[in-house]
C-alpha cells in the first residue's frame, strides 16, 4: 500500500480548508441576496451543504490532484442577458456557486447541464464547454479554481463557432 509524505497530506488538507472557507462566503453571499425582508434574522450559525463530488457536472471523475504547491483562485463572474461565452476548456479543477439567475453550460458532446440560482455546480475538466444566459436578468457566479501557478483556469477555442 501506498504512504502519502507528509508535506503532500499537509497541501490536500489546506487546499480542502481554504476550498471549503471559500463556499461557506459564497454561501451567506447566496443567502443575504436570497433573504426576504419578512424573514426573521437567523440566531445560530447554519450550514448547508451544497454539493459534495468527485464527478464534474456531466458525471466524469475528477482528475487527482496536481503535484507541487497549489494555487487557488476565485472569480466572481457576471454574464449579461442573452450572453455566450466562447468555447474553452478548463486544465484545472473548479467548482462554484451560482448567486443570481440561470446559466445553462453545454458540452461539446451537446450534453447540457442548467445551473439555478443557489445551485453549486463542478465544471468539466479538459473538456470543451460553453456558457449561455438564456434568462432576462444577469448571471452572477462565484467559481473556485485549484491551480497552480501561472497555469490557465480556461484555455479558450475561437475556431469552433457558436452557434
Amino acid at each position: 500500500m501506498k504512504t502519502m509524505n507528509s508535506k503532500k497530506l499537509w497541501l490536500m488538507v489546506v487546499t480542502a480548508i481554504v476550498a471549503i472557507c471559500a463556499t461557506m462566503v459564497v454561501m451567506e453571499a447566496c443567502e443575504k441576496a436570497n433573504a426576504k425582508e419578512d424573514e426573521p434574522a437567523a440566531t445560530e450559525v447554519q450550514s448547508t451543504e451544497l454539493i459534495r463530488t468527485s464527478k464534474s457536472w456531466d458525471g466524469v471523475e475528477l482528475p487527482d490532484y496536481l503535484q507541487g504547491r497549489p494555487e487557488l483562485v476565485a472569480v466572481k463572474y457576471v454574464f449579461p442577458a442573452g450572453k455566450k461565452l466562447g468555447w474553452h476548456h478548463h486544465p484545472v479543477m473548479n467548482y462554484g456557486v451560482l448567486v443570481q439567475g440561470e446559466l445553462t453550460i453545454i458540452g461539446q458532446n451537446g450534453q447540457t447541464k442548467v445551473v439555478h440560482e443557489g445551485e453549486a455546480v463542478v465544471e468539466m475538466v479538459n473538456t470543451i464547454h460553453h456558457g449561455e444566459n438564456r434568462g432576462s436578468k444577469p448571471v452572477i457566479l462565484y467559481m473556485f479554481y485549484l491551480a497552480q501557478k501561472d497555469m490557465p483556469l480556461a484555455v479558450q477555442h475561437p475556431e469552433i463557432p457558436l452557434e
